[in-house]
């Protein structure tokens, strides 16, 4: 199985052994060794992924990078965070996603209102199975569990993943920047209940969920 480990915070290294690894495409900025080089159709596996990527207008280029030796990745100097899957599944926005193991299925999952109020359509990218996921976020990105006893809401601009038994809602509510008098209306927060991890980046997408 490839491995990965982070080059400082922003640049990602993958050992290959003659494995495979799923990067997001053009997000190579170097390799040593003897590579192969293929481009993927669509962010999911299957005609189902494909034709989910092309109702929401949503492009995902990713290429399989194959062969002995090591690559590095990094995309706009973007903060690199590494999620070990043991048989989960992990819920991550497309624009987020960096490298995958070949191995790990992809796939798209419906979102609902969530997704909409994103502007990235109403499906998000699912990544399954064993092996590791680079994902990518603007500033450090911090893990917050959630229990039963503590539901999370979160800004949708500020939303990157989430792992685990978790059930989502979206929902509207006082502004978080209504309370520094910031703010001037209604906002679309997302609400996490059940028990797992969520993913935030210190900076917000713009999005259609803002202040209406």
């Amino acid at each position: 199985m490839a491995q990965f480990r982070l080059q400082g915070s922003k640049m990602l290294a993958v050992d290959l052994t003659g494995d495979a690894v799923k990067a997001k495409n053009g997000a190579m900025v170097a390799y040593d060794g003897q590579m192969t080089f293929k481009k993927m159709s669509g962010g999911g596996e299957g005609l189902r992924g494909m034709v989910t990527r092309r109702l929401i207008g949503e492009q995902m280029s990713v290429m399989e990078v194959r062969g002995k030796g090591t690559c590095y990745f990094a995309d706009r100097a973007t903060e690199i965070n590494l999620v070990a899957l043991h048989g989960e599944k992990l819920h991550v926005e497309a624009s987020n996603l960096l490298v995958t193991d070949a191995g790990l299925r992809t796939g798209t999952t419906f979102t609902g209102l969530r997704g909409a109020s994103q502007g990235n359509g109403l499906f998000t990218t699912t990544v399954e199975g064993t092996g590791q996921a680079a994902v990518m976020s603007d500033g450090p990105a911090v893990v917050l569990r959630v229990s039963p006893q503590y539901p999370l809401l979160v800004d949708p601009g500020a939303y990157i993943a989430h792992t685990g038994s978790l059930q989502q809602h979206f929902q509207t509510g006082v502004s978080f920047r209504t309370f520094m008098g910031e703010g001037s209306g209604e906002s679309f927060q997302i609400r996490f209940e059940g028990e797992g991890l969520v993913y935030v980046q210190p900076s917000e997408r713009s999005t259609i969920g803002g202040d209406v």
